[in-house]
């Protein structure tokens, strides 16, 4: 090509590959058309099995594939299950020891009885678990090396099949909580309510001994029944009342016996195809992507049955809008995206470029989202309403704390000595002072187990941890530096030094925290215990390896949390219950806490209705644990979450997991945001053009030039 035709071909090409840029997104594939909501995860999630998973991260890609029985009700408050799987709420019968039937408010209640009818003609997502051959065998379940060699994902099966979901799914989930190999969470305190439960748990212990599988059809539970192909039983001991809100949860999901064969061959296994990364469920999504390292997707099910939006709500949800949608078909969205993002500003970036379609505040937009008033109340600033983006608060029925590992020979145990320590290091953690640095002021200090919302949490008072806590002109003092200090003494340990060897007391911190996010908070951690001139050493590590030391005791000092799974006090209280120890029992009492007094209470506690003589036991329970500190008690957070304008049907939901199903997205409107906000900067273009003509046309007037003197030369 001639010099000079190459100028405006590069202009074109500059300007042409300006407009390609414009939107930027970080969504090549991005279809307008198709209703993809857009999310992240920052950790890799560890157990997608429902028999494992219990983290908020797991949750929420679990939550939207299996279905339990029942769930919360999407819009009413307080909060009210209903049938999801289910036919109807379980029919209870009451039993005394003889196993005849008594009246639900007699002495004699021995055993509870829970029948669950199922629905009909619902089936499962698709999967190669379900293929059959011509002849009626599983075409996948005995697959050859030479068929696994162009295996490396689940899609990479040419065929899926499915089928129709029976109670017998529901009865096979609850036997693989008692699976050896399994180490479900739950196991303890469930055994300690499902009649026999814990009997089955030591029976497949002994199998597991002699036999490298074992087929849980052919063993049984005596307190669960298959009564034919939709109605099951699970027989409790006494009344727990709380059974329905577990199953409401995915660890009494259904699980097809055909999956967990197809996945335990041993050449899946070594590939990581396993049902702890592969879900199969009946949900309104099922995973169509895995890569733990970019994304991972959920798209819509095409076997989903016929679940429709709530036509009924609170008063004001309609005027709100949020009955819009009554009695469409769920769900309302096509595909979950969740997009790797381990830095939380890189995610702030893209929200406000509207790539994303929903918020959280960290401390460091805080400042930019919100706007707070003379008064002391939150709302959303003038930036982000110019923008059509929406707020949404909610008091979490959560708790954030530090644990003491009661098994650790320096910080655990429960003489005065320990006691006193860990009631020192509690005075000198300044909660308040982190509530106002890392929250913005959104939460409050935590006086005891129970947040707020939950029955059981106590105002005022009657409600404060006197051992951290004065309450002075109507509200809760944190005790002195002084104290804490006599209280270390006390304890061996005065000015931070071992009375018995001078040496500097070092204690150790595991943090499931990294990167520049976490620096700052960890920093106040250190100077919180340098108050008391106690050396911390941080150990910092991503939440899987986390996860594993906490089962195995091998923390000193942790920091977690824990979100309500259900509207009642049990489900904090079990926090601190001793058989559900995290080491000795596989459980959610990771301070591996245990007094017998507690227990007992606890155990009279569980069953009985939300009555004055409830809550005393609860405020006994929480003098003894305050006493004993197993805990710092840490705060209570205040949920604030932004919403772009083209999201529709948002109310938070604080008990239920499965919400996405609700969501609707005008994808048109985001798409002309998107648009709007991510307009290409014209003028370093249009600068780089001129450049280059200031430096090409000296070049194309020689080339000229020396051209007008050749044609000029005479030939010979």
């Amino acid at each position: 090509m001639r010099l000079k035709h190459l100028l405006p071909y590069l202009l074109l090409s500059l300007l042409l590959g300006c407009e390609f840029q414009a939107v930027n997104s970080p969504y090549p594939d991005q279809d307008a058309d198709k209703a993809t909501l857009y999310t992240s995860f920052t950790l890799r999630p560890k157990h997608l099995d429902p028999a494992r998973s219990y983290s908020a991260n797991e949750i929420a890609i679990t939550g939207q594939i299996y279905e339990p029985p029942y769930q919360y009700h999407y819009l009413k408050r307080p909060y009210t299950l209903e049938p999801l799987t289910a036919a109807a709420m379980p029919d209870v019968t009451y039993l005394n020891e003889e196993g005849q039937t008594v009246d639900e408010n007699s002495n004699d209640v021995a055993f509870s009885v829970y029948t669950i009818p199922i629905k009909n003609g619902l089936f499962y997502q698709p999967h190669p678990a379900f293929v059959k051959t011509e002849a009626g065998a599983f075409r996948y379940h005995n697959l050859t090396p030479a068929e696994l060699d162009d295996i490396r994902t689940l899609s990479d099966f040419a065929e899926t099949d499915t089928r129709e979901l029976h109670a017998e799914d529901f009865v096979y989930q609850i036997k693989r909580l008692a699976h050896p190999e399994v180490h479900s969470p739950i196991l303890g305190l469930m055994g300690e309510h499902i009649v026999g439960l814990s009997d089955y748990a030591a029976q497949l212990r002994e199998l597991r001994q002699s036999d490298a599988t074992i087929d849980l059809r052919a063993h049984e539970i005596d307190g669960v029944k298959l009564l034919d192909d939709y109605h099951y039983q699970i027989t409790v001991y006494g009344k727990y009342p709380q059974l329905r809100f577990w199953l409401a949860m995915p660890f009494f999901a259904p699980i097809p016996w055909e999956a967990e064969a197809f996945y335990q061959q041993q050449g899946l296994v070594d590939k990581n195809i396993t049902i702890d990364w592969y879900p199969v469920g009946t949900g309104p999504f099922y995973m169509t992507e895995n890569d733990p390292n970019r994304r991972m997707v959920l798209s819509k099910n095409p076997h989903f049955h016929g679940e429709y939006y709530p036509v009924d709500g609170d008063p004001g949800d309609a005027e709100a809008g949020l009955l819009d949608d009554a009695g469409k078909p769920l769900p309302l969205i096509d595909e979950i995206v969740f997009t790797l993002e381990k830095e939380s500003t890189s995610y702030w970036g893209k929200f406000i470029q509207g790539y994303y379609d929903v918020s959280g505040i960290s401390s460091d937009s805080f400042d930019q989202a919100v706007q707070v008033s003379s008064s002391g109340e939150f709302g959303l600033s003038d930036a982000m309403k110019a923008e059509g983006i929406q707020l949404e608060t909610a008091v979490g029925t959560s708790t954030y704390y530090m644990g003491f590992n009661m098994l650790d020979p320096v910080v655990g145990g429960y003489t005065d000595r320990a006691k006193k320590l860990r009631q020192a290091i509690s005075i000198a953690i300044d909660h308040e002072e982190y509530i106002s640095i890392f929250a913005n002021g959104r939460g409050i200090p935590a006086q005891g187990p129970v947040p707020p919302g939950i029955f059981g949490y106590v105002e005022g008072e009657q409600g404060i941890n006197p051992y951290t806590y004065r309450w002075e002109q109507g509200e809760p003092v944190r005790r002195s530096l002084d104290e804490a200090r006599a209280l270390l003494a006390e304890a061996g340990y005065p000015r931070g030094r071992d009375v018995k060897t001078g040496e500097p007391l070092v204690l150790y911190f595991d943090v499931p925290a990294s990167g520049p996010d976490s620096k700052a908070q960890l920093d106040w951690m250190r100077k919180q215990f340098r108050k008391l001139n106690i050396q911390l050493v941080i150990r910092s590590t991503d939440y899987n390896r986390f996860q594993d030391k906490m089962r195995r005791g091998q923390a000193q000092i942790f920091q977690w949390g824990w979100n309500a799974d259900y509207p009642d006090p049990e489900n904090f209280l079990f926090l601190l219950y001793g058989p559900n120890g995290k080491v000795n029992h596989s459980g959610e009492n990771a301070a591996n806490y245990e007094n017998k007094q507690f227990d007992r209470l606890f155990e009279q506690m569980r069953a009985m209705p939300n009555t004055d003589e409830r809550l005393k036991i609860i405020q006994k329970m929480a003098d003894i644990a305050r006493e004993d500190s197993p805990w710092i008690w840490g705060f209570h957070p205040k949920m604030f979450t932004l919403y772009h304008a083209w999201n529709y049907n948002i109310k938070p939901n604080l008990m239920a997991n499965n919400t996405l199903k609700y969501r609707r997205l005008d994808t048109l409107m985001r798409q002309e945001f998107q648009q709007q906000w991510n307009q290409p900067l014209i003028w370093p273009l249009l600068l780089l053009v001129l450049l280059l003509l200031i430096m090409v046309m000296p070049a194309v007037m020689v080339y000229k030039h020396k051209k007008h003197k050749k044609q000029l030369i005479p030939v010979n």
